[in-house]
Order: C-alpha cells, then sequence, then structure tokens
C-alpha cells in the first residue's frame, strides 16, 4: 500500500505541474513511469490523474465558464477549436496508433524540436487581444496546431501557446486560450479511459480518490502561478528545460 501510495504521490505532482506548463505531462508521465517502474494500475490511476486537472481547471475558471455560457460566439469558438483534437484523437485511440509514439526516442526528439518552436514563437509580436480578435479562422489553426499534442513529447499546453503567439496573441491571451481548450481535451481523454474501465471492468478504489484530490491540488496550483508568470516573464525558462532534459535523453539513448 506504501509503494502504491508513494507512486500515486509523484505521478499526481507530475501531472498536477506538467499538465498546464509547456512541458507535456504525457512524456512526463511515461518517462517517470518507465524510470521508477512503477507498478499502480496506470489505466485507473491515468483517469483519477486527469479528473483532478480537470476538476482544477473547472474550479478555477468557473466565474469565466459561466460568462462563456452566456456568450455564445466565445462557446462556439472554443468548441470549434476542440473538434480537430476530438477528431483526431478518436482515430488516434481506436487505432492504436499512439502506442508507436510512446517511446523515449521519439520524446526525446519532440522535446527539444517543439522547444525552439515555441522559441520563435515567443519572439513574436503582439497585435492582437483575446476579446476582440479570437475569431473562426485563427481558433481553427490554433485547433489544427493542438491536433500534435497527441505525440507526447509535443504538449498540448505548449503548442496551443505557441499557436497563439504566432497568431500574435500574447502570452497571457496564448495560455488562456489553451486553459480554455483544454478542458474538452481532458474531458474527452477521462471519458475514453472511463470507457475502457467499463469494459474491462476495474475494481474501483482509494487508488484512484488519492489520484483526484492530489492532482486537483498541484494543477490548480500551477494554474494560478502559472498565470502569473507568463504575465511577467518570457517562455525561456521551459524551454531551456525541455532543451536540458531532451539532451540528457539524447545521451541515454546514444552515448
Amino acid at each position: 500500500m506504501f509503494v502504491n501510495f508513494f507512486e500515486i504521490v509523484i505521478l499526481s505532482i507530475v501531472q498536477g505541474i506538467s499538465e498546464f506548463l509547456p512541458i507535456s505531462s504525457s512524456a512526463h508521465l511515461f518517462l517517470i513511469s518507465e524510470i521508477y517502474e512503477f507498478k499502480s494500475q496506470a489505466l485507473l490511476i491515468d483517469i483519477g490523474l486527469h479528473l483532478g486537472s480537470l476538476l482544477a481547471i473547472i474550479f478555477y475558471f468557473r466565474n469565466d465558464l459561466l460568462d462563456i455560457l452566456n456568450n455564445k460566439s466565445l462557446l462556439f469558438l472554443i468548441i470549434l477549436g476542440s473538434i480537430p483534437l476530438i477528431i483526431f484523437g478518436l482515430i488516434v485511440y481506436k487505432t492504436g496508433l499512439i502506442n508507436y509514439f510512446r517511446n523515449v526516442q521519439v520524446i526525446s526528439w519532440t522535446t527539444l524540436v517543439f522547444a525552439l518552436f515555441l522559441y520563435f514563437a515567443d519572439k513574436f509580436e503582439v497585435k492582437k487581444k483575446f476579446e476582440a480578435d479570437l475569431n473562426i479562422k485563427s481558433i481553427l489553426i490554433i485547433g489544427i496546431f493542438q491536433i500534435l499534442a497527441l505525440v507526447p513529447g509535443v504538449s498540448r499546453s505548449g503548442i496551443v501557446i505557441t499557436a497563439g503567439r504566432l497568431l500574435n496573441f500574447d502570452r497571457y491571451d496564448s495560455t488562456k486560450i489553451s486553459f480554455y481548450l483544454s478542458i474538452p481535451a481532458i474531458a474527452g481523454a477521462s471519458f475514453l479511459g472511463l470507457k475502457d474501465v467499463t469494459n474491462e471492468n476495474i475494481d474501483f478504489n482509494i487508488g484512484i480518490v488519492i489520484s483526484i484530490i492530489l492532482s486537483f491540488i498541484f494543477s490548480l496550483l500551477t494554474i494560478k502561478y502559472f498565470l502569473i508568470f507568463v504575465k511577467k516573464f518570457t517562455m525561456n525558462l521551459f524551454i531551456f528545460y525541455r532543451i536540458f532534459l531532451s539532451l540528457i535523453l539524447f545521451y541515454i539513448l546514444y552515448f
């Protein structure tokens, strides 16, 4: 029980921090599990981790979400921007293609390449504002970019922020777009996981409760302080971290 609890705590911390930062939660969860050979029931705990993050984003933006429900045009844009990921996510899920990407080689390269991509995008001028300039064209471009997040190491948050910066939105607005689009994305992943649990008759246990609670706490803290961070600083901290991580992985793989 102690071993499982330790694993769940570590995975919850990793999920809560990396889900909303531009560093790829799927890559970090995979790497941590591989390094420490965690034995926790992967599917059950994964659902709890994602549910915790989903509840955190809904709780933090609860007032914004109520406003969005009354703002039909913005609600439409968020739904529209989520459609590409939902469609391709289902294809990847049904065909099992995702399994071909879940390896250290892919993660090492995507971690590096998309760090450089974010660095380049973060240099773009700020010419647009979320409230005035988010439209069908821009949200579709962002939604198409978000498809790349199906590959571990890309980072859903990172690629959406990258797309937002390329479209001349500032870091804060790009991050808000990323957070709003995370709700359908995480909800979809959670739904597919719950569907698998139903099909496989996996027993519910205390582990999923712990994972939900801890993931919620760390996700909530990350959302709060990341929004403060992007108002004051560039993305260089996360870019340098990704480059450093990729170099470590390259060393392990090729030397």
